[in-house]
């Protein structure tokens, strides 16, 4: 297979987490007062945490393979990416932000505030799909999935 099928493909499961992870999201904020959205956690809380992990592999395998396979050059803010996605338990949130701002890098670069390289610069986009789909994004929604997932109130504990 050829590195636009990959980046096809990473880029319709990135998608896909995210309307997931919508979908969660917005059931945990509707559980107090919606039988359908407490449904919707108690058939999405067992599986939580083995699809967390399965994200947190599927982007560092991603990662990798863009990297070291397609020779993508990481620029520092897919460092930084990199190295909150590995130990994701502890800096989940910053993972989240610093994903975020790499993305409005790539569309604003005049918000650079010093933290880019010359040589491989942030707002460099290698690919982009369906019009918002880059590396940046990708790993924005990993992160995103795994906060949500990983914070979801144990069904078994309450019902106690």
């Amino acid at each position: 297979m050829n590195n636009e099928t990959f980046e096809l493909f990473f880029s319709m499961l990135s998608v896909a987490l995210l309307a997931g992870t919508l979908v969660v999201l917005v059931a945990r904020m509707l559980h107090s007062r919606s039988t359908a959205a407490r449904n919707v956690i108690s058939a999405f809380a067992p599986w939580a945490l083995p699809l967390a992990a399965a994200v947190t592999t599927t982007c560092a395998l991603g990662s990798l393979y863009f990297s070291e396979i397609v020779n993508y050059k990481p620029c520092i803010m897919c460092w930084y990416q990199r190295t909150m996605m590995y130990p994701l338990a502890i800096i989940l949130i910053i993972g989240i932000t610093v994903s975020t701002y790499h993305w409005f890098l790539e569309r604003f670069p005049n918000l650079d505030a010093g933290v880019c390289d010359v040589e491989v610069p942030c707002e460099f986009v290698w690919f982009e799909n369906f019009g918002f789909v880059t590396l940046p994004f990708m790993a924005f929604t990993g992160f995103l999935a795994v906060l949500v997932f990983t914070t979801l109130p144990n069904t078994q504990t309450e019902q106690s």
